[in-house]
C-alpha cells in the first residue's frame, strides 16, 4: 500500500501578504480592461491603487514573518502587469495610438520590456540600500500621472518621455529605497514635514500633484538624494556625531 504524504497546511502568515499582492495584480488587470474600453483616467488611478498594495504586501510580510520565495515571485509577476503592461496600455491608448504607424506600439512595448528587465535585475541582485535604476512602480506611476493631470503633449514628446522612463528603469542611476523604513527608525519631524509638503502640493496642484511628487523623486535620484537614509534616525544621529567631531 502506498503511504499518503500528509500535506502541510499553508501558514496563515504567508496567505495574507499573497492576498495583498493579488490585489496589486487585480488593479493592473482592471486597469487593462478600462484602457481597452477607453477609460484612461480611471485606468491610471488603478495604477496608483496598485502602488498601495505593492507597498503593503512587503510591509505585512515583514511584520508577520511570512516572507517566502513564492511571494517574491508572485510580487514580481504582479508588478510586471500593474506597473509595466498596464501603464504601457494607458499611454498607448491616450497618446501613442497611431503615432508613426506602429511606432507608438513599439514604444509602449519597450516600456513594458524595460520594466520586466528591471524586476529581473532586482530579483537577482537583492539590493538592500538604494535602488539601481528607477523602480518599476515609480516608472508606471510617472507616465500615467500625465493622464491623471490632464496634460496634453504631442505624441512624439510623449513617446520620448515613455522611452526615456523605460531606459531610466534599466539604468544605474541610484534611487532612494523607502521600503526599509520602519516607524521605529524614522525621523518623525522629517516625516511630518514631507506629509505637510505633500498635502500642500495636493491642495495647490490637485490632480497634478502626483506628477509633481514623482518628478521630485526622479530628480532626487540624479541629485544623489537618498530619501530612505534622509528619513532614518540612524542617518540623523551620524550627522550629529560628525558635527560634534568637527
Amino acid at each position: 500500500m502506498k503511504r499518503k504524504h500528509a500535506e502541510k497546511p499553508i501558514p496563515f502568515r504567508t496567505i495574507i501578504p499573497n492576498m495583498i499582492t493579488s490585489g496589486n495584480m487585480l488593479c493592473g488587470m482592471l486597469s487593462l480592461v478600462l484602457s481597452f474600453h477607453g477609460h484612461f483616467v480611471p485606468a491610471a488611478w488603478l495604477i496608483y491603487m496598485a502602488v498601495f498594495f505593492d507597498f503593503m504586501d512587503g510591509k505585512m510580510a515583514r511584520k508577520l514573518g511570512g516572507s517566502s520565495s513564492f511571494g517574491a515571485e508572485l510580487d514580481s509577476l504582479a508588478d510586471v502587469v500593474s506597473f509595466g503592461v498596464a501603464p504601457a496600455m494607458v499611454m498607448y491608448g491616450s497618446y501613442l495610438q497611431g503615432f508613426f504607424g506602429v511606432t507608438g506600439a513599439i514604444v509602449a512595448a519597450f516600456f513594458a520590456l524595460c520594466g520586466a528587465l528591471r524586476l529581473a535585475r532586482f530579483n537577482v541582485q537583492h539590493a538592500d540600500d538604494s535602488f539601481q535604476g528607477l523602480p518599476i512602480p515609480a516608472g508606471g506611476h510617472f507616465v500615467v500621472s500625465f493622464v491623471v493631470a490632464g496634460i496634453y503633449l504631442h505624441p512624439a514628446v510623449m513617446a520620448a518621455i515613455v522611452a526615456a522612463t523605460g531606459i531610466l528603469m534599466i539604468s544605474s542611476v541610484p534611487f532612494g529605497n523607502l521600503k526599509a523604513l520602519k516607524p521605529g527608525n524614522m525621523n518623525q519631524k522629517k516625516a511630518a514635514f514631507l506629509w505637510v509638503f505633500a498635502f500642500m502640493l495636493f491642495l495647490v496642484l490637485r490632480n497634478r500633484a502626483p506628477l509633481a511628487c514623482i518628478l521630485i523623486y526622479i530628480t532626487s535620484g540624479f541629485a544623489g538624494v537618498d530619501w530612505g537614509k534622509w528619513l532614518s534616525v540612524e542617518t540623523a544621529d551620524e550627522d550629529d556625531l560628525a558635527e560634534e567631531e568637527v
